[in-house]
């Protein structure tokens, strides 16, 4: 599950899209698995949070992006 900076980087918009869905409904499990107490590694969370972030991260790095060189 736990994803690398450098891999992320190299797929397309579509795909780190997709990706963060599949993240977000990760995390929506593990929530609701810690909270039936079936959770058997409770630290997973918070890595497929962070993989939310760096996903929002590197997507929103890729907006700036784009708006800058628009703008020049």
């Amino acid at each position: 599950m736990p994803t690398t900076t450098v891999e992320l980087r190299e797929l397309s918009d579509d795909e780190l899209l997709d990706r963060l869905a599949e993240v977000k409904q990760d995390v929506f499990t593990l929530r609701f698995q810690i909270a039936t107490g079936q959770a058997e590694n409770t630290s997973l969370l918070r890595v497929a949070r962070r993989d939310v972030a760096r996903i929002l991260t590197i997507l929103r790095e890729r907006e700036i992006a784009a708006a800058t060189a628009g703008a020049e």
